[in-house]
Formats: structure tokens, sequence, C-alpha cells
């Protein structure tokens, strides 16, 4: 039985103003609020019947949500006992209301540990259609409740997802390696939605095209799972995307050349995925990004003259990709907001640009792994905001002319090991400052020498 609660009273006081020029208007002001009885006395049969159906509709919200609730964490939890009132003062745990004409409804439903005196999913787990009821719910959120894929796996139900349209912003299935199985293309039906995260699950397939028809995307993440194929070209039609992240999966092929038209996105991480081709000149398009992440992909064809156009880029990861070229076709000191340039393991040739030295928010400088040569210009050590380079692995040249100082800043964070033709000065005054895994270039000349002399 529903409780006659402030919501209802509220109900009550809302409806009386209907009556306000009934001919029984004056008995009516001389009614307060009472037992339910007496309230159907003074709104007459009308008012009754308004009362009712409303009482109804709440009556099967709640029923709704317990329902639902109960198909994750068991027929024995009675929300109905523990919780006659779900948006009362002791709400739901995991549940979140708001009012919609002066009564309350369900808007916010997040399922799993990710609040304190959460419930604990069960083994065995279920969507139940009531679910779909909950037509008011703006967020809905799946966190580490479906574990188990080998005994109990689920997938996403496939139908009735477009019940949700009218109201859902917010859909994330986070942290559930049982959930299988592919995207549901009803979920190209929620046009309201502003996130929709599918992180670290179990599912697989291909990307649905039909999430191009959500354009009021701000964020959409689809990494670490196993979806494969290609990226759809419909994403490119995400113009009010803000995050973009399908790392950590299968992913092939090429970019899609769509995807320059993503004008305000901020971050796009497309690592540890199997993408291929060359970098697209459409990215110079991207002036907002702050974070490009494509490493371990492959990608070939040289490092396109767009990337410096990219003004806002915080963090360049390019590693472990064929990219093959150099880094003389590139105005470096145009990305003065690079934090991080990671470009190890990329078959990068010829020298180290000094413009690079003119990035002066640079903390992370990552070239290990190249065929890089020539010398290192000393200006790098002049870099105020430096913590970190990485240029072993290469056939780098000449005397580092470092300072000391610099050295022991560093200490192992300045890496120039496996430059076989690399040496510093000798006569630090610190041996315990030298740079690490590097000879001094006094014992390389008398090496030299010992090589060459001839016996007498």
């Amino acid at each position: 039985m529903f409780l006659f609660n402030s919501t209802s009273r509220r109900l009550l006081f809302l409806i009386s103003s209907l009556f306000t020029h009934d001919e029984d208007y004056k008995h009516k002001q001389s009614c307060h609020f009472g037992p339910m009885r007496s309230e159907f006395g003074c709104f007459g049969a009308m008012g009754k019947q308004i009362i009712m159906m409303q009482l109804q509709w709440m009556e099967g919200e709640k029923t709704a949500l317990y329902t639902a609730i109960q198909g994750f964490v068991g027929n024995w939890w009675n929300g109905s006992d523990l919780y006659p009132d779900p948006c009362g003062w002791t709400p739901v745990q995991g549940v979140s209301c708001d009012l919609f004409d002066g009564l309350w409804y369900v808007t916010a439903l997040s399922i799993g540990p990710i609040l304190d005196n959460y419930l604990d999913c069960a083994p065995v787990v279920e969507f139940r259609p009531q679910l779909f009821e909950l037509k008011h719910l703006k967020s809905l959120t799946f966190f580490s409740c479906f574990v188990s894929p080998h005994k109990h796996p689920i997938t996403i139900p496939s139908k009735n997802w477009e019940k949700l349209a009218g109201n859902l912003e917010t859909l994330e299935f986070r942290s559930n390696p049982g959930l299988i199985g592919k995207v549901p293309s009803s979920f190209g039906s929620l046009i309201r939605l502003q996130s929709l995260v599918l992180l670290e699950n179990g599912l697989t397939g291909e990307l649905p095209r039909n999430v191009g028809n959500l354009t009021k995307l701000k964020r959409l993440v689809f990494a670490a799972n196993w979806f494969y194929g290609r990226i759809p070209d419909t994403l490119g039609g995400l113009n009010e995307l803000l995050i973009l992240d399908l790392s950590r999966n299968l992913l092939s092929g090429p970019l899609p050349l769509t995807l320059g038209g993503l004008n305000s996105l901020l971050k796009l991480d497309l690592s540890n995925n199997q993408l291929a081709g060359s970098l697209p000149t459409a990215m110079c398009h991207m002036k907002n990004l702050t974070l490009l992440d494509l490493r371990n992909n492959k990608f070939s064809g040289g490092l396109t003259k767009s990337l410096q156009e990219m003004y806002s880029l915080g963090e360049m990861a390019l590693s472990n990709n064929p990219i093959g070229g150099d880094l003389q076709g590139l105005e470096w000191n145009s990305l003065q907001n690079l934090v991080v340039l990671d470009l190890s393991n990329t078959g990068l040739t010829g020298e180290i640009p000094e413009s690079i030295a003119e990035l002066k928010r640079l903390r992370f400088l990552g070239l290990r792994g190249n065929r890089l040569t020539g010398n290192l210009s000393p200006k790098l050590a002049t870099l105020p905001c430096v913590s970190a380079l990485y240029l072993d692995g290469n056939n780098l040249t000449g005397e580092l002319m470092f300072s000391e100082r610099f050295y022991g800043k560093m200490g192992r964070r300045f890496r120039a090991w496996n430059n076989p033709n690399l040496c510093y000065p000798d006569g630090l005054v610190s041996t315990g400052h030298a740079p690490y895994g590097v000879k001094p270039c006094q014992q390389e000349v008398t090496l030299v020498e010992a090589n060459t002399k001839i016996p007498s």
C-alpha cells in the first residue's frame, strides 16, 4: 500500500488549485490535510480520480524500481520493507530522484560497488523488463556487476532501450568482464545521450554505425573490450564530442577522414589497437585537442605536417608504430602547450631538431628505440620543466655537452645508453653524476688508440 507521505500531500495541494472556481470552493477551503478519505471528500469525484491515477503511477514506479534492482542483487532483497519511499529521507543506495510536475521520480540508478553501503550484485543476474519502465531515468550505471564471463555471462538486452530515449543522458557499463556479446543497435535510439561509456567489459563485434545518430554525445568510451573491424565514419558527425576513447580493442584499418570534423574534441585515445595507414591530414582541424594517443598500432607514412597545427596539444603519444620519416619536417616550436611527446620506437631517422628545445612546457621527451643520428643539442638541457629524456637505443654521436648539475638532477631519467658513438667529456667532478650507461670520451679515445697501436 502506498504511504500517504509528503509527496502525496503535495499532489493533493496541487490538485486543490484546480477547483478554485468550483461552487463548493468555500467548503474545500475549510478542509485541512488529514486522512486520505477526508481529502477525497473535499475534492469530489474528479479529484479522487486524479489522485488515484497519480498514486497508482507512483506506486507503479516504485514497484518497477524494486523489481529491476532484484534482477541484479537477488530476490532476497525486499525494498518495499526496507525503503517504503525510495525517494524519501532514506533513499535506496544508488538511487536518485528529481521532481517532475510536483511528483518525485527516479532519475539515476547505479548498480554495483560505486557508493558506500552499496548492494552486491548476485552471481546470476538478469535485466528485467521493469528497468525500462523507469522512463524518467537520466543516468544508468553498472559497475563491476557482471563479473563471471565463464560461469554466468550475460548480454545487454537488444530491445526496449527506446523506452528510455526521452530522458536518458548517461549510460555506463564499467568493469564488467561477464558482459559479453554485441552492442545493441537500439542504443542508436537514445538521442539524448551525452555520455556513453562501455569500459573494461567483455563486449565484442563491430562498432555500431548508428552511434553516429547520438549527436548530443560529449563522451564516447568503448575502451578495453574485444571490438574489431573499422572505426565507423559516422562518428565524424558527433560535433559536440569532447572525449573519444576506443583504446585497448582489436580495431583495424585506416582512420576515417571524417574524424577531422570533430572540431570540439579534447581527447582522442585510439591506443593499443591494430589501426594502420597514414595519419590523416584532416587531423589539423582538431584545434582544441589536448590529448592524442595512438600508441601501439601500425601507423606508417611519416609524421604529417598537420600535427604542427594542433596548437592545443598537451600530450602526443605515437610510440610503437612503424611511422618512419624524420623529425625535421615539422615546426615543433608551434606546439607550445606540449607537456608529453613520446615518439619512441617509431622508426625515425635523421637528427633531433633544435626547435624541440623551444617547447618550454615539455616534461617528457621519448625518442628511444629509433635510428636517430647526429649530436644532441645542449639546448635540450635548458628546457625549464623537463623531468625525463629517453634517447637510448639510437645512433647518436659526439660529446654530450650537458652540465654536471643536469645529470645530477635527471639521474636515470636521462637515458642515452645504447648509442655506441656517444660519450661525455672526461673530467666530471663526480662520476656519480655522469650519464648512466654512457662512457667518458677519454676512455673511448684510449680504447681507439690501443686498438690502432702498431706492435714493435
